[in-house]
C-alpha cells in the first residue's frame, strides 16, 4: 500500500494584539522544532514579518479586508474584535485558497486564537482539521462558559447586592460572581455576545490552553467535562519554546543598572501594554515608592497614561527622589528583568502572559489589575497561590508605601517568596521530561500529525 505523506504546514492566526501574538508565535516555535512548517495569517496591524529574531523559517500572510489598527481605537476591543471576525471571514477564506493552490495537500490544521473563531468557516469548507488555541487561563475559560449562559440585564441588576457579589459560582469554588471577567468590557450585552461566540466551538477538535496542570487542575477538569473533548495545556510557552518575540523596541539598560543592584532589592513595576492611568495615579504611586526607601524599576510608557509625558512631568522634588532610587525605561525585556536575581517583586496589571512569566522566575506580586481577565488572574494570585496581594481602591501613596514594604521588606513578602520559589519549581519540572506540558506538547503532535 502507498504511504501516504504526512501534511506538514500549520496556519496560526493570532488576534492583532502583543499580548495574543507573543504567546501564538511561540506555540508556533515549538512546533516548528517538532518538524512542522508554520504560516502566520495576520491582520494589518502589530504585524510580525519573517525578519523578525527566531521566526526566519515562518511565513507570513496578511488577512485583506481585515480592520485597520484606527478602527479598534474608534470602537474599543469588544466591538472591535466582532466586527473583526465579520470582516475577515472572506478575505481569510482567500488566504487559505491561495495557500492550497502554492502548497498543494499540505495544511495539516488551522490553529487560531479562541477570538478569531472567523476562521471555522474556513475550515469547514475546505475541510480542514482546525485547533482553538486560548493565550488566556483556564479559570478564564470557565468563566466564560459561565457568562455566556447569564443574561446581561439580570446579571447587572444581581450584581448590586454585595452578596452575590461574594456568592461562589456553583461548583466553582473559590471563583465568585465578582471575580467573572466583565469590568472594563463596555456594554454587558455585547461582551455576553462575544463569549457565546468564543464558547461554541463549532467544528474545533480540540483546545490548546497555555497554562500548566500543577496551577489549573480543577479549572481544567471541569473545562474537558464541560466541552467533551481533550485539552493540551501546554504552558507555559515562553519557557517550552523561547525566543521571546515583541512587538515593540526594548530598552536593555536596565538590565546593567539591574546588575548593580542587591539580590531580590528591586521592585519590577509594569502595568503591560494597553492599560490606562491617570497622571495622578503615576503621581502617588512616585510618593509612595520614593517613602518605602525601596529600588525600583519601572516601565511607564506615556501613551496610556494621560496628560504625563515621562519622569520630567514629575514635580522636581519627586523627580529626584525617584532618579536616586528608580530607574525609568519605556519598554523593558520583561522575561530577562523578572530572571534577573535582583528583582524581589513585580507590580503587575497581572496579564496572563506576565503572571506565568512572574510564576516561572519565582517572584510575588503586588497586583493592580485594569480590566477582564487581569482581575481574575489577581484573585488566583492572592487567594489560591498565596505569592501576592490586590491592593484596590484608589491608588494612595501611604498604601503604596505599605504595599511596597509588605512585599520586599516585611515577613509576609518573605512567605510569599517562597511559596513562589516553590510553584517556580513545579512549573519548570512540567515542561521538562516526564513533566505534564511536555507531555501533552507530544500528544498534540502526534494528534496534529494524525489530520
Amino acid at each position: 500500500m502507498e504511504k501516504i505523506e504526512a501534511k506538514r504546514r500549520i496556519v496560526l492566526v493570532p488576534v492583532p494584539a502583543q499580548g495574543h501574538v507573543t504567546p501564538i508565535l511561540q506555540l508556533g516555535k515549538a512546533l516548528n522544532l517538532k518538524g512542522f512548517s508554520i504560516t502566520v495569517a495576520q491582520g494589518q496591524f502589530n504585524q510580525v514579518s519573517s525578519s523578525s529574531q527566531g521566526f526566519s523559517g515562518f511565513q507570513f500572510i496578511t488577512i485583506p479586508g481585515s480592520l485597520p489598527e484606527s478602527e479598534f481605537e474608534r470602537l474599543g476591543p469588544i466591538e472591535f474584535l466582532l466586527e473583526f471576525n465579520k470582516k475577515s471571514q472572506a478575505g481569510f477564506k482567500d488566504c487559505i485558497s491561495q495557500l492550497l493552490l502554492q502548497q498543494g495537500n499540505d495544511i495539516a490544521c488551522i490553529i487560531y486564537d479562541e477570538f478569531m473563531y472567523f476562521c471555522e468557516a474556513a475550515a469547514k469548507e475546505f475541510k480542514l482539521p482546525s485547533v482553538i488555541f486560548s493565550t488566556t487561563s483556564a479559570a478564564n475559560q470557565v468563566s466564560r462558559c459561565v457568562l455566556s449562559k447569564l443574561n446581561a440585564g439580570k446579571f447587572l441588576i444581581d450584581m448590586e447586592d454585595h452578596d452575590v457579589q461574594d456568592k461562589v459560582v456553583q461548583n466553582l469554588h473559590p471563583l465568585r460572581y465578582k471575580d467573572l471577567p466583565t469590568s472594563g468590557m463596555g456594554p454587558l450585552d455585547r461582551f455576553f455576545e462575544l463569549c457565546r461566540e468564543v464558547v461554541n466551538k463549532r467544528t474545533a477538535s480540540t483546545i490548546i490552553i497555555n497554562t500548566v496542570s500543577c496551577l489549573e487542575s480543577s479549572s481544567l477538569l471541569w473545562l474537558e467535562q464541560e466541552l467533551g473533548f481533550p485539552m493540551y495545556h501546554i504552558g507555559p510557552l515562553h519557557i517550552t519554546a523561547s525566543p521571546p518575540c515583541s512587538l515593540l523596541e526594548e530598552d536593555r539598560s536596565c538590565i546593567e543598572w539591574l546588575n548593580k543592584q542587591k539580590p531580590r532589592s528591586v521592585l519590577y513595576i509594569s502595568m503591560g501594554t494597553v492599560g490606562h492611568m491617570e497622571t495622578k495615579e503615576v503621581l502617588e504611586m512616585a510618593w509612595g515608592l520614593c517613602n518605602s526607601n525601596q529600588l525600583f524599576l519601572w516601565v511607564i510608557r506615556p501613551g496610556p497614561i494621560l496628560g504625563f509625558n515621562g519622569i520630567e512631568s514629575l514635580p522636581e522634588e519627586v523627580s529626584k527622589m525617584v532618579s536616586e532610587r528608580g530607574y525609568f525605561v519605556t519598554r523593558a525585556p520583561q522575561i530577562e528583568v523578572l530572571a534577573h536575581p535582583s528583582v524581589g517583586g513585580f507590580w503587575s496589571h497581572c496579564g496572563w502572559n506576565s503572571t506565568l512569566e512572574s510564576i516561572v522566575e519565582g517572584v510575588p506580586m503586588i497586583c493592580r489589575p485594569f480590566q477582564g481577565e487581569q482581575k481574575l488572574n489577581a484573585m488566583y494570585i492572592e487567594s489560591v497561590w498565596k505569592i501576592g496581594f490586590q491592593m484596590e481602591g484608589e491608588v494612595e501613596r501611604g498604601e503604596v508605601e505599605r504595599a511596597v514594604k509588605r512585599l520586599i521588606v516585611d515577613e509576609e513578602g518573605v512567605g510569599m517568596r517562597g511559596r513562589a520559589s516553590g510553584l517556580k519549581e513545579k512549573v519548570k519540572a512540567s515542561v521538562r521530561s516526564g513533566g505534564s506540558s511536555f507531555y501533552a506538547l507530544n500528544e498534540l503532535v502526534k494528534y496534529l500529525k494524525t489530520k
